[in-house]
């Protein structure tokens, strides 16, 4: 398959303070600031430590760390484990071009799995299904999706991300990424097609009952010119009053250089959504 680039057009966004505020049924609040701030009754207040964040994941039934990235074939249950790396995989989750904790072929299902804070991101070789996997702390990127065929599908179905000082998912490949049921916040962007790729596909995303707390920046960058798409649906921004997360982006990539940002919102060729389908709370 075709090469691509670590950096993939990505710029690094940094100096964000997230907060996810995404409530379920047997999770668990892992951080002390949250415990205090449903304690006060008052969450995301000035008294809340700068820089805490919370993610609400499952218990994690076990730990193992990684230290060479782990090949997925088929359809592989976490159990609710918690990956971080080790060795080679080490560090602070947040250099670029760091190694992926778990690369999964055409096909793969990985599923129930908790990347700890010093855990590297996934890689999608081709078409594959992420079900109910938790970034606690994405650093750079959480999933870089790389297949090559238009008829590649890439789904993201639950779980959460937090603090991404970059891009949570990169799609670098062909074909169409859908995140359904996900909550993300901190974040440069969600989704991004890649911007400056040597090789370059049109590209379709789906979002659909997405949940994003602020601060971030974009949700979906997409390149108009390469014929990408955008459809949101049942996303819900939340802590952003002045609508500064901006739902859908419009670039025009290129395959050397750097990307010409363009105009934002619905045009109904490129961002495919109604004003009913973002709302800010």
């Amino acid at each position: 398959m075709t090469a691509h680039s670590p950096h993939s057009g990505h710029r690094r966004r940094q100096n964000r303070t997230p907060l996810i505020a995404a409530a379920a049924a047997g999770v668990l609040a892992i951080t002390l600031a949250a415990q205090a701030a449903l304690a006060s009754g008052e969450p995301g207040t000035a008294a809340e430590p700068a820089g805490a964040h919370v993610l609400a994941v499952p218990r994690a039934s076990g730990e193992q760390r990684l230290t060479a990235t782990r090949r997925i074939s088929g359809v592989v249950d976490g159990a609710w484990t918690r990956f971080t790396g080790a060795g080679a995989l080490g560090g602070d989750g947040r250099g670029k071009g760091r190694k992926p904790l778990f690369e999964l072929v055409d096909g793969a299902v990985l599923k129930n799995v908790i990347l700890g804070a010093s855990a590297g991101g996934v890689r999608c070789l081709g078409s594959c299904t992420l079900q109910n996997v938790y970034w606690e702390d994405v650093g750079e990127n959480a999933a870089t999706f790389l297949g090559t065929s238009a008829d590649a599908a890439y789904t993201v179905s639950g779980g959460g991300a937090a603090d991404a000082a970059g891009t949570v998912f990169r799609f670098d490949g062909a074909g169409t990424l859908t995140v359904r049921d996900f909550a993300v916040a901190g974040f440069g962007e969600l989704v991004r097609s890649c911007g400056d790729c040597g090789e370059q596909f049109r590209r379709d995303v789906v979002l659909q009952d997405v949940t994003a707390t602020a601060p971030g920046g974009e949700l979906v960058g997409v390149n108009g010119n390469f014929g990408d798409t955008a459809r949101l649906s049942g996303v819900t921004v939340v802590g952003d009053p002045g609508r500064d997360v901006v739902p859908c982006q419009r670039f025009e990539g290129v395959t050397s250089g750097e990307p010409a940002k363009l105009d934002a919102g619905p045009d109904g060729v490129t961002c495919l959504y109604g004003e009913s389908d973002v709302a800010f709370r």
